[in-house]
C-alpha cells in the first residue's frame, strides 16, 4: 500500500493533512542533490542540509545558498566538529545572510581529524549567540530511542542546556510512536517547552540506505543507523520503508496539551523521488 489508510474521523484526517502539509526534507551535500532536489522536491517542502564529515563544513553551507537561491527555506547544519573557530563560523553566519537563510541546525556532528574551537554542540551555540546570526530559527537534535555513547539523563540535561538557545527540536530517527510520545511527554515534565518535529525515514529503497550507511561519511543520520544495525532489519520489506505507520499513529497527538510535538522531519537519504512521491500520495488520499 503506497499511502496511508483512510480515516473515518475528520479530526484524525485534518491532523495527518497538516502533518503531511508540513514536513520538512533532509539532504546531503552530495555531487547531485542540487539538480536531485529541484527535480523532485517543490519549494514549499522546508529543507535541511546535513553536515558531512567527508566533505566538511562548507560543502554543507554551499548547497544550502545554492538551494535558497532556487527559492527553497532551508537551514544547514552547523557541526561544532567542523566549524574550525569563531572566524570560520562568523563567514558562515555571513554567507548565509547574504543568501537570505534565517535557518540552521546546530549539531555535535562526527568526530573528524581536523582541530575545532568548539567541543560540542552546546559550545557552537553560545558562540553563535555571541555575534549577530540573523537566524529566527535555530534547531538541537534530541534522541528519543537512546544514544550508543550517553546515558538518557545526559541526553536530557544536554537539552535543558541548550533549550533556551534554540527555536525547535529535530529528533533522530524514530521508529516506536511510543518511545516518542513518551519522551516528548517527559520533556514537557522538565520544563523543556521547544516544539519536537519528529525525525522519520522517507520513502527509501533498502539499497540505498545500506549503501549510504556503510561508510560514506555523511553525517549523524545514516551513521546512527550504521551504530544502530539492530534498526536495519525494518527497512527490509518489499519496496523500501515507508514512515506511514509513525506518522497515523502520531499525527493526533500533536497539539495535544501533554506533549509539545509539532510535526514531521523526514531523513530522505538522498531518494527524493520516491519519497515526494509518496507524501503526494498520501496527501491525495486525505483531501
Amino acid at each position: 500500500m503506497n499511502r496511508l489508510p483512510i480515516s473515518r474521523d475528520a479530526d484524525v484526517r485534518a491532523d495527518l493533512q497538516r502533518a503531511l502539509g508540513h514536513l520538512g526534507y533532509e539532504v546531503i551535500p552530495f555531487k547531485k542533490t542540487e539538480e536531485a532536489v529541484r527535480a523532485h522536491v517543490p519549494t514549499t517542502v522546508p529543507l535541511t542540509v546535513t553536515a558531512s564529515s567527508a566533505k566538511g563544513q562548507d560543502a554543507t553551507v554551499e548547497l544550502a545558498v545554492a538551494l535558497a537561491g532556487h527559492g527553497y527555506s532551508v537551514s544547514p547544519h552547523l557541526s561544532a566538529r567542523q566549524v574550525r573557530d569563531r572566524a570560520h563560523l562568523t563567514e558562515i553566519v555571513a554567507r548565509c545572510r547574504g543568501a537570505g537563510i534565517t535557518g540552521a541546525f546546530v549539531v555535535g556532528g562526527d568526530r573528524t581529524g581536523t582541530p575545532t574551537a568548539f567541543a560540542d554542540a552546546l559550545e557552537l551555540l553560545r558562540a553563535l549567540h555571541e555575534i549577530d546570526h540573523g537566524f529566527t530559527d535555530i534547531g538541537i537534535g534530541g534522541h528519543p530511542e537512546g544514544h550508543p555513547e550517553a546515558s538518557d539523563e545526559v541526553l536530557f540535561q544536554a537539552l535543558k542546556d541548550k533549550a533556551p538557545l534554540a527555536t525547535h527540536i529535530t529528533t533522530q530517527i524514530v521508529f516506536d510512536p511510543k518511545a516518542i510520545l513518551d519522551w516528548a511527554r517527559e520533556l514537557s515534565n522538565r520544563g523543556i517547552g521547544l516544539p519536537v518535529y519528529v525525525g522519520v525515514p522517507g520513502a527509501v529503497h533498502r539499497q540505498k540506505l545500506l549503501r549510504i550507511s556503510s561508510g560514506l561519511g555523511i553525517g549523524e543520520s545514516a551513521k546512527f543507523l550504521a551504530k544502530q544495525q539492530s534498526l536495519l532489519w525494518r527497512f527490509f520489506v518489499p519496496g523500501g520503508y515507508r514512515p506511514d505507520k509513525i506518522i497515523r499513529a502520531l499525527a493526533p497527538r500533536l497539539g495535544k496539551p501533554d506533549n509539545t510535538i509539532a510535526g514531521f522531519h523526514v531523513f530522505t537519504f538522498n531518494d527524493l523521488e520516491p519519497t515526494e512521491a509518496w507524501r503526494q500520495r498520501a496527501f491525495r488520499g486525505l483531501v
